[in-house]
């Protein structure tokens, strides 16, 4: 049952079209109390339960053999259609499993990566933004005594980090500092996003690249982590984290002429036309211009030209898996540390706004036991990465994650969810267009955003799933207060606290798996 009144209070009628444009707008008194009373009503359950710092997961490996696990981390792709990279569609996506509602826990890069390093969201690690003093590595850095890299090389597993650490690295350090955990690391230090002329800090020596057409950032990764896997005899974990398509989404010269007659996507949000029920710094965007439309379509292609070294960096590595009889015991989880838009909500090219376009991003994974092309409807995030690769590797993950281990639902397993997960935002230089701090809640049926100017957002996906009426300002004050009181959960949960936050259970009620869309 999705999260509605219907599944919080059995008892009471559903909340649709009539609940969201009541007749009366005055809230009853002990309607009012109920944020209060659903906080503390969680506080009691934590406390009657005794789970104060449980583990999210505890391994059941299912061979003796533990598998090998690849995680492919591209930059800024929203959850377009993947079937424009063949390699990524037929050797990922028809043979292994699609979400259909993967969030990240922070529309912004390093953020999002501190969370999918530590499996906390952004109030618990405090990686605020992608740079000094909020954000951004040096802010990390404590905290590295303790990520995926360090649990799996703990328990064996021969671990590399190749391309794109987090932002900023490795201001505080010097260039060829290696953080603990990994025992292979190649991670640019100069001209991240250029894809030539950089240099790379491979294993504590600093290499310099030029600009020869196989100096190509992702083809220099590429032939690393084909090195990589055929050189461990051992279980491995590789993080391999392309730039693309990160702007300036600088291609590979063989890709110049692809997708030449592309333009972005027309959706049903694009130049939207009346914003005058959104937040103050939404408004203030003018339409799209002539020129804006032009450069948006100049970017889209762009961005699909640089994924197509990626696509290649897939191929490749699979054929290496196959040819050293190691692609069947292997899992590979392909995905993004964010969303981006691309004139949604009258928006010019970029990121970290709530819309669905920033925080919506592919998973994909292949390996033993997954069903090829099959698709998994449950909300998942990227907080749950880390529990799942450990949950993998036979290890537990500390008593800090706040994510739950996607293992079960990737085998088809029926087991309690969550009906609701989080996304946390805050700017470091905050103008007037640009989104003020903020949290999401999403829901199955809902998206509702809480700004640190008291200005709300509500949206009913399933009637208006473009995210063009904002209902905050007509809808029922009971809902209101309901996903309110959710979101308020969520922000202030710490370790396990959170595993109960996101589920009905908080409310008394039952979190059944999602349905597929």
């Amino acid at each position: 049952m999705p999260f509605t009144k219907r599944a919080l209070f059995p008892k009471r009628a559903a909340v649709r079209r009539r609940a969201l444009f009541p007749k009366r707008t005055a809230v009853a008194g002990w309607r009012s109390r109920w944020p209060a009373r659903l906080a503390a009503a969680l506080t009691l359950c934590l406390a009657l339960s005794g789970m104060t710092h449980g583990q999210p997961s505890r391994a059941q490996p299912a061979t003796p053999h533990r598998p090998n696990i690849v995680f492919i981390l591209v930059d800024d792709l929203d959850a377009m259609d993947l079937s424009r990279f063949p390699n990524i569609w037929n050797l990922l996506v028809r043979q292994g499993a699609t979400f259909s509602r993967f969030f990240a826990t922070n529309p912004w890069c390093c953020p999002s990566r501190s969370s999918i390093l530590r499996s906390q969201y952004m109030h618990s690690h405090h990686v605020m933004s992608n740079r000094p003093p909020t954000g951004g590595f040096p802010r990390f850095r404590p905290l590295e005594t303790s990520t995926v890299g360090t649990w799996l090389h703990g328990a064996g597993y021969r671990t590399a980090l190749l391309g794109k650490y987090l932002n900023g690295y490795p201001t505080g350090a010097s260039w060829s500092y290696v953080p603990r955990g990994w025992d292979e690391w190649a991670v640019p230090v100069t001209r991240l996003y250029q894809e030539y002329g950089y240099a790379l800090n491979e294993n504590g020596t600093v290499r310099q690249y030029g600009h020869a057409d196989d100096d190509y950032l992702e083809d220099v990764l590429s032939a690393k982590a084909g090195a990589f896997a055929t050189s461990t005899t051992g279980p491995f974990f590789l993080y391999l984290a392309p730039v693309a398509p990160h702007l300036p989404a600088n291609y590979a010269p063989r890709h110049a002429d692809a997708f030449s007659d592309e333009i972005a996507p027309r959706t049903a949000s694009f130049d939207q036309a009346d914003t005058s029920a959104e937040p103050l710094w939404l408004r203030k965007h003018a339409p799209l211009s002539a020129k804006d439309v032009r450069r948006i379509d100049r970017v889209h292609r762009n961005r699909l030209r640089a994924m197509l070294g990626v696509d290649d960096m897939v191929g490749a590595l699979v054929s290496t898996l196959a040819e050293t009889g190691r692609l069947d015991d292997t899992y590979i989880f392909f995905t993004s540390d964010n969303g981006f838009h691309l004139g949604q909500h009258r928006l010019r090219p970029g990121k970290t706004t709530p819309f669905e376009e920033d925080i919506r991003i592919p998973l994909v994974v292949r390996g033993p036991g997954i069903v090829p092309g099959s698709r998994i409807g449950a909300l998942a995030s990227t907080v749950d990465l880390a529990p799942t690769f450990a949950e993998i590797a036979g290890t537990m993950a500390p008593a800090f994650a706040e994510g739950r281990s996607l293992a079960p639902l990737l085998h088809g397993r029926a087991v309690p969810w969550r009906d609701a997960v989080l996304v946390e935002f805050a700017h470091a230089d905050y103008s007037p267009k640009t989104p003020p701090d903020y949290g999401v809640l999403r829901t199955d049926h809902y998206s509702y955003v809480e700004y640190a100017t008291g200005e709300r957002q509500l949206y009913d996906l399933s009637d208006d799933p473009a995210q063009m009426h904002n209902l905050a300002a007509t809808a029922d004050p009971f809902l209101l207060a309901t996903l309110s009181a959710r979101l308020a959960m969520l922000r202030a949960c710490t370790g396990i606290t959170c595993r109960v936050a996101d589920s009905a259970s908080a409310t008394g009620g039952r979190a059944p798996p999602a349905p597929v869309p």
